[in-house]
């Protein structure tokens, strides 16, 4: 099956960007060990420098990579301790709540404390696969609100086909003052509750999909400083390379989709979610 193009003003959007050269931004969700694991290599030190020295060359000045078990957490800090342009964000995967226990929040909590971890995440509430169910799903939810409420860092939400229950939660315990909706899917009656509510939504490569027009609808529906951007590398391919493995070097397209759908620039669009990144997440502005 041929890969569906994007509309006109988007493909626009993507060839001005192209013709431009690189615009600095970063990568809000990542995960390099995924991403080695994917093609069959070790997660090391090279690896990880090789996969950011090909985003440089494309404008993507840094990178958070996103735990999802305890291990993977305990990887992503290391990676970033290693790497100047890596940050970490920490937390356990609502799919892979199995035997997470005190200890296992114990770890989190310590890995958290380092400088370069910038948010507890992914976490949230995943209804789509069936390893874990709803009940115990929520109550890890909890406790990693919880989590970054104790150690003072933004929450990084993973919500797949649970939107009403991730919203009451947040309301239930009372949200930490920074949360970011990681690969935000929700329509734009969401989009706008969201941003009611403060919370700051991360856009993937599906907002250049052809079959995603609800997606940009939600995107125009957003300030520009309620935005992020992000790969979720290896997962989530942007246009034209959907159906093969992502990399941060991949985000501009991204990008490019992502201000078509807001009718900005992409440069203008950039320099708003550098912005952004240094609030919620202390990064550097590129």
């Amino acid at each position: 099956m041929s890969e569906p193009s994007l509309g006109p003003v988007a493909a626009q959007h993507a060839e001005r960007f192209a013709a431009a050269g690189p615009t600095l931004v970063f990568d809000a969700h990542t995960h390099l060990d995924a991403m080695a694991q994917r093609a069959g290599l070790a997660p090391d030190d090279a690896f990880v420098a090789g996969v950011m020295a090909e985003a440089r060359a494309e404008g993507v000045f840094a990178a958070i990579t996103v735990g999802d078990t305890v291990a993977s957490s305990g990887w992503c800090v290391a990676a970033a301790r290693a790497h100047a342009d890596v940050y970490a964000a920490v937390a356990v995967h609502p799919t892979e709540i199995d035997g997470l226990d005190d200890a296992g929040y114990a770890e989190l909590e310590r890995l958290a404390a380092d400088p370069k971890v910038v948010a507890i995440g992914e976490t949230g509430l995943d209804y789509y696969w069936d390893r874990t169910t709803p009940p115990p799903q929520q109550e890890h939810f909890r406790r990693h609100i919880a989590l970054a409420k104790k150690v003072g860092k933004p929450l990084m939400i993973h919500d797949r086909d649970a939107h009403a229950d991730v919203l009451r939660i947040l309301r239930e315990e009372g949200a930490p003052e920074r949360v970011v909706f990681h690969a935000f899917s929700g329509d734009a009656a969401m989009a706008r509750q969201c941003v009611d509510a403060g919370y700051v939504l991360s856009f993937p490569g599906v907002i250049t999909f052809k079959n995603a027009p609800a997606l940009r609808e939600a995107a125009a529906a957003v300030p520009p400083e309620h935005v992020l951007v992000e790969t979720d590398a290896p997962f989530l391919t942007p246009h034209p390379h959907r159906g093969r493995p992502n990399a941060p070097r991949l985000l501009p397209l991204t990008l490019a989709g992502l201000a078509a759908a807001m009718g900005l620039e992409p440069d203008e669009l950039a320099a708003t979610i550098r912005q952004t990144g240094a609030r919620v997440f202390g990064l550097p502005l590129g």
